[in-house]
């Protein structure tokens, strides 16, 4: 096993590179990706970073020319040989062949495209534009540059055994998180931590910790390197951009409603099984599930991603018992700014009711609050977003109004389209 803080104090080498592989990725990149190759290669989109935690002031931890040089890494990167054959031939959601030969192929041979970074205010401004297909798989290793940055900077001026103390200080945090969770029956929980982790080896080594110390309760992670290399189950389906993206594409009141629905049937050409799991708060769970055409109701789940989990989860019951769908055996997966005890509380209230499935994130591999001084490594909210497709602004409205993205004007229309009323307002975590 890696020598964390030892790594973290001898870095004698010019370069580090953070991202080291294009796998080091979601899963759920990669499935998305492949349905936008298929539906919408010709779809020109711009992605910005997006700092929601704005006292956090990034251009001023973050050296410029250091960031810069992470990223020109990042554009030199392509699949290896390896890492082609595990994604053409290994088994994923009981299925081989997932990706398909025209997809890899194009994969293969792809170098991510440019990018534009400027400061202002304190902040980094990081934008990245081209065709949809290649600008979207920049969102999750920027974001884990920027935030493994983050964590270099504040660690830099520690010594090697003050750097041991952190180090085992957060592994005995965490082991006691893995050994309240052993009691907790019938658990199934994945490492969704990649966007937001403290570092690669912290994630890595927090999964070889759920690994053991929850066994078969640990069903995988959402990191294709490391579960290619730690041979677990890649985990993953899909995300807000798509219906954000195909929304800004509508040419109309009644095509930007259908929109969110016209996502699902492309990705039901494409993927079948537990892949078909709807993410409905894009735009507002209450009103997606109103409208939704019935057909979806047959799906296996439904992600709770924003506003209070335990809401999202009865709406999805009620919506699946009216369709005369048995809830029991339905699947539903929590995954906002979870932690140990969100994640026993949920698991008890909904057990025998549905499949219950959590995705621990930010506060699995990022979690070294209240451990070094001013809580300097606690984490916070950086999200990479599409902003604009084809030249017109993509909007998410979210259950939660913390989350919502766009223009004032475009969120009061989408609001009225999609008729979203009062919403309760709840802290972003991360």
């Amino acid at each position: 096993m890696v020598d964390i803080a030892t790594k973290a104090w001898n870095r004698q080498w010019k370069t580090d590179p953070i991202v080291r592989s294009l796998i080091d990725t979601d899963f759920y990149k990669l499935l998305m990706c492949q349905s936008i190759f298929r539906n919408n290669a010709d779809t020109q989109v711009t992605f910005s970073l997006i700092n929601r935690s704005k006292h956090i002031k990034l251009a001023e931890l973050i050296d410029e020319g250091e960031l810069r040089e992470q990223l020109d890494n990042i554009r030199t990167l392509s699949l290896t040989k390896g890492e082609s054959t595990w994604l053409r031939g290994n088994m994923f959601y009981g299925k081989r062949q997932m990706f398909q030969s025209d997809f890899m192929e194009w994969f293969e041979n792809l170098r991510l495209p440019p990018y534009h970074l400027e400061k202002r205010d304190g902040q980094y401004e990081l934008t990245f534009e081209g065709s949809w297909p290649e600008v979207m798989l920049w969102e999750v290793p920027a974001l884990s540059v920027l935030m493994e940055l983050r964590s270099r900077a504040v660690l830099k001026d520690m010594g090697k055994f003050e750097l041991q103390v952190l180090y085992a200080r957060a592994m005995t945090k965490l082991w006691q998180k893995i050994e309240t969770l052993r009691d907790v029956s019938d658990l199934r929980i994945a490492d969704f931590g990649t966007r937001r982790r403290h570092s690669y080896l912290w994630q890595d080594w927090c999964a070889q910790a759920m690994q053991e110390g929850l066994r078969d309760k640990f069903v995988g992670t959402s990191n294709c390197k490391i579960a290619m290399c730690r041979e677990l189950e890649a985990i993953g389906t899909n995300a807000h951009e798509l219906p954000m993206v195909y929304s800004a594409l509508s040419e109309d009141d009644e095509t930007l409603r259908d929109a969110p629905y016209k996502v699902l049937a492309n990705w039901q050409k494409e993927y079948d099984g537990n892949l078909r799991v709807i993410l409905p708060d894009t735009y507002g769970t209450k009103g997606f599930l109103k409208k939704a055409p019935a057909w979806l109701a047959g799906w296996t789940g439904i992600s709770v991603d924003s506003g209070d989990p335990a809401t999202g989860a009865e709406m999805a019951i009620n919506w699946w018992k009216r369709h005369g769908e048995d809830p029991t055996q339905k699947l539903v997966i929590f995954s906002d700014g979870l932690d140990v005890n969100k994640i026993i509380e949920l698991q008890q209230q909904f057990a025998g009711r549905v499949r219950v499935s959590f995705g621990w994130g930010t506060l699995l591999t990022n979690d070294f609050r209240g451990l070094v001084p001013k809580d300097a490594l606690s984490p916070f909210s950086l999200v990479c977003k599409a902003i604009s497709a084809n030249g017109k602004p993509t909007v998410k409205l979210s259950d939660n109004p913390n989350k919502a993205m766009g223009s004032v004007s475009e969120i009061i229309r989408y609001k009225r389209i999609f008729g979203v009323g009062f919403q309760e307002v709840s802290d972003v975590i991360v």
